[in-house]
């Protein structure tokens, strides 16, 4: 029998999002429906509000959760209900070229539930990154659901979903830091902030954050950076390269999604040094540069799909180091809000304030 629950979808492209009735059906092969019991307000979900994303509207918003599995369909092995998970964006099908050269991360076949969800009247909604999780329960794909430690925070753990694990992991996975580098990261909200957390944990000795609002630079320092620049006040490349001894940082991570930030990140890199782009531009972006300098400065330029992270080996190594009280992802939640703040939330975005807002159910 299908369910009748509460959630948040954005019906038109720029209108207000609202709570309403979404009609939830019994999981069939290969998908499980998920009690919700966190879930953060991210930037991608005001994108899919602005039509940034698609046009597929109404959205089911809301991506970066966790919960517990209420009911699996046949053939699912790797869940059961009763299991605390976070939800992922990239289930992985173990069958594209990605997975038989043994990269999963970049997995070419990720997969979805086959049902939609709908609203009351048979109107089929969009699940933003095919999650859909301001709601009280959504279907997944069984493979988008990732066991974690059940002694863990929802509010916090729900968070590597999408932006603290996209930080973290353009960092670890994407960027490879390593002890002793020095590190330089342009944009310092959920995802720049996990990058930040991600070099620490790495052994980064020197890591620089760049931005343009005090607080988030502060939050920063909270998460471990040992230096901070303002990029209104300051030349963002001469600072780096005076906080490396004159060298450039051995890895860049541009946090922002922007041809101008994307340009600083480039040449506050040393030599040979690498870029990785985690922030996510808009499709009208370009960015021209001397190719000789391309060529002449080497390195890596490299773009982060989701931090290059495997759900189902990251989630719990990360849930573990926040247990130990080693990855402090209970400071990335500034306010804890109910279903009907949504759009609220999506207002502080613009305004500051905030790190992640996250909704309790």
């Amino acid at each position: 029998m299908s369910q009748r629950v509460r959630g948040v979808i954005a019906r038109a492209k720029g209108a207000p999002v609202e709570v309403t009735t979404i009609v939830v059906p019994d999981p069939g092969p290969g998908e499980a429906v998920v009690g919700i019991q966190a879930c953060g307000v991210c930037h991608t979900d005001l994108h899919y509000r602005e039509g940034g994303i698609n046009d597929d509207f109404p959205f089911l918003l809301g991506h970066e959760a966790a919960g517990v599995v209420e009911s699996v369909g046949a053939g699912v092995t790797d869940v059961a209900p009763g299991d605390f998970v976070v939800l992922n964006w990239r289930a992985v099908c173990g069958n594209c070229r990605a997975c038989r050269r043994g990269k999963p991360w970049y997995c070419f076949a990720t997969h979805n539930a086959a049902q939609k969800m709908t609203l009351e009247d048979g109107t089929e909604l969009s699940p933003a990154l095919g999650i859909g999780a301001f709601v009280e329960k959504t279907l997944v794909a069984a493979g988008q659901c990732t066991k974690v430690d059940p002694s863990a925070r929802p509010a916090a753990v729900g968070l590597l979903g999408c932006g603290v694990m996209a930080g973290i992991g353009a960092a670890i996975n994407t960027g490879g830091v390593t002890r002793g580098d020095s590190v330089a990261v342009i944009g310092c909200g959920g995802v720049g902030d996990g990058a930040v957390a991600g070099a620490a944990l790495a052994g980064a000795t020197t890591i620089i954050a760049v931005d343009t609002d005090d607080q988030k630079l502060e939050w920063a320092r909270g998460f471990g950076a040992t230096h901070t620049v303002n990029a209104r006040e300051t030349d963002v490349v001469e600072a780096v390269r005076e906080l490396t001894g004159g060298n450039g940082a051995d890895l860049v991570i541009e946090a922002v999604g922007r041809p101008e930030t994307y340009r600083q990140g480039f040449y506050a890199r040393d030599l040979a040094g690498t870029l990785v782009l985690v922030g996510v531009p808009t499709p009208e972006m370009t960015i021209e540069l001397p190719l000789l300098d391309v060529f002449g400065r080497g390195g890596a330029l490299k773009s982060s799909w989701y931090g290059d992270c495997l759900p189902t080996r990251d989630f719990p190594m990360l849930t573990a180091l926040y247990r130990q009280g080693r990855l402090d992802l209970d400071a990335f939640v500034s306010e804890e809000i109910a279903l009907d703040q949504v759009e609220e939330a999506f207002a502080k975005m613009h305004t500051g304030g905030v790190l992640r807002s996250v909704v309790i159910f």
